[in-house]
C-alpha cells in the first residue's frame, strides 16, 4: 500500500475518475469474510477467518459508503463472504436506505448464496432493495452438496421462494465448472425462466490457493454459450446492469441471459467498479494486488478529511485492467486472497 499523502492536495467532493477517464460510480462492499458454505471454487474448506478487531464495524461501513456517495458512487452491492451471516446486517440496510430516500443512491443491491433469504427478504424489500443476485451452480441436491460443502439446497430454494413472495427481482449466477455442471446449463436457464428468473454464467476465476487446480475447473463461456445456442435461440441485446455481464435474450422464454467472461473477454474497458474488504482496504481491481488502507484513515479521526484524501490517491492509481491467466503452466493463482476476502 502507498503512503498516504496531505489531504490538503484533493477536492472534498471532487468525483473519483480514474487515469482512464472512468468515473467510479459502482462499489461491492464486502461485510464479512465468513460464510455458511465452502464452494470448491471460492475458500478451502479449512479457512481461518479474520479476527474480530480487523473487520470494520457496521458504523464504520456506513461512514465509508456515504463517503463514497459524496464522491458520486450511485450503486453499492452489498458482498461477503456471505453477508446475510453478519450480525446486525440489517442495520446496515436500514442506515444505507437513507440515501435511497434522498435520491442520492440510485440502487442498493446484495449478493448472496441465499442461505438466510427467507428470513431476510421482507426487511431486505422494506429497506429499498429491488434485486439480489444468487449464487446457485446446480439444480442437483448431492451435487449442490458437493459443490458448496455445506449447504442445504432445500434451503436456498426457499430463501428465492421468499425473496419472490417479497418482490425482489432475483438474477441467479452459476460459475461454470468443467466436468462438474457443464451437463445442467440448460436446464438451469429453463427452470429459471419459468421462475421468472434472469441467469448469468461465470468463468472460474484464478483467486486464492483452493484445492482443486484451477485449469481442471475452468470451462470458457465460448463453450457454454455455444451448448446453450444448440437448445435456444440466442440474442445478443444491448441491456446493462451495471456489472460486468453481457446479455443475451432467449427467443423461446424472452427472459435473458448474461455472461461474465474475465479469461476469455475481459470487461476492464469499461469498469467503473472498485472493491472494498470487510477490513476496510481497497481494491481498484479485482485482478490485481494493489490496495489502499481506507480503515486507518477511518479510525484515526472523526472528521473525513484524510478518508477522501484516500480515495482520490487509490483511483488514480486504477489500472487498465487485469492480467488473469489460467492454464497448467500457471498453477498459482493470479493474485492469492480469496474470492471471499474480496468480496463477490
Amino acid at each position: 500500500m502507498n503512503a498516504l499523502p496531505s489531504s490538503a492536495a484533493f477536492s472534498r467532493t471532487a468525483p473519483l475518475v480514474d487515469p482512464f477517464g472512468r468515473a467510479v460510480t459502482y462499489i461491492r462492499v464486502s461485510v464479512t469474510d465468513r460464510c455458511d458454505f465452502r464452494c470448491v471454487y471460492c475458500m478451502s474448506e479449512d479457512m481461518t477467518f479474520l479476527p474480530k478487531r480487523d473487520v470494520l464495524t457496521l458504523e464504520e461501513i456506513d461512514r465509508l459508503c456515504s463517503a463514497f456517495i459524496e464522491v458520486g458512487t450511485r450503486k453499492i452491492r452489498i458482498t461477503g463472504g456471505e453477508p446475510l451471516v453478519r450480525r446486525g446486517i440489517m442495520t446496515l440496510f436500514r442506515s444505507l436506505s437513507r440515501h435511497l430516500q434522498s435520491g442520492r443512491l440510485e440502487e442498493l443491491t446484495l449478493t448472496t448464496n441465499g442461505s438466510q433469504l427467507a428470513r431476510f427478504a421482507g426487511e431486505l424489500a422494506d429497506c429499498g432493495v429491488k434485486r439480489v443476485n444468487v449464487s446457485l451452480d446446480t439444480l442437483d441436491p448431492r451435487r449442490f452438496k458437493a459443490i458448496t460443502r455445506w449447504g442445504d439446497f432445500d434451503q436456498v430454494l426457499a430463501g428465492i421462494d421468499a425473496a419472490q413472495k417479497a418482490r425482489l427481482a432475483i438474477k441467479i449466477n452459476v460459475v461454470a465448472l468443467k466436468g462438474v455442471n457443464d451437463d445442467e446449463f440448460g436446464d438451469i436457464v429453463a427452470w429459471a425462466h419459468g421462475c421468472g428468473i434472469d441467469v448469468s454464467f461465470i468463468e472460474v476465476m484464478p483467486l486464492g490457493e483452493i484445492e482443486a487446480a484451477r485449469f481442471d475447473q475452468y470451462l470458457p463461456l465460448t463453450h457454454v454459450r455455444a451448448g446453450l445456442a444448440e437448445r435456444f435461440g440466442l440474442e445478443d441485446i444491448t441491456y446493462r446492469t451495471g456489472g460486468p455481464a453481457r446479455y443475451a435474450r432467449v427467443r423461446e422464454t424472452g427472459g435473458l441471459v448474461g455472461f461474465i467472461t474475465p479469461l476469455t473477454h475481459n470487461f476492464c474497458e469499461g469498469c467503473n467498479r472498485v472493491r472494498i474488504t470487510c477490513t476496510g482496504t481497497l481494491y481498484m481491481c479485482l485482478g490485481q494486488e494493489d490496495c489502499a488502507d481506507l480503515r486507518e484513515p477511518l479510525r484515526s479521526s472523526e472528521a473525513d478529511d484524510r478518508l477522501y484524501a484516500a480515495l482520490q490517491s487509490a483511483i488514480a492509481r486504477k489500472p487498465k485492467g487485469h492480467d488473469f491467466v489460467i492454464d497448467r503452466n500457471t498453477q498459482r493463482p493470479a493474485v492469492a486472497r480469496h474470492m471471499s476476502v474480496t468480496g463477490g
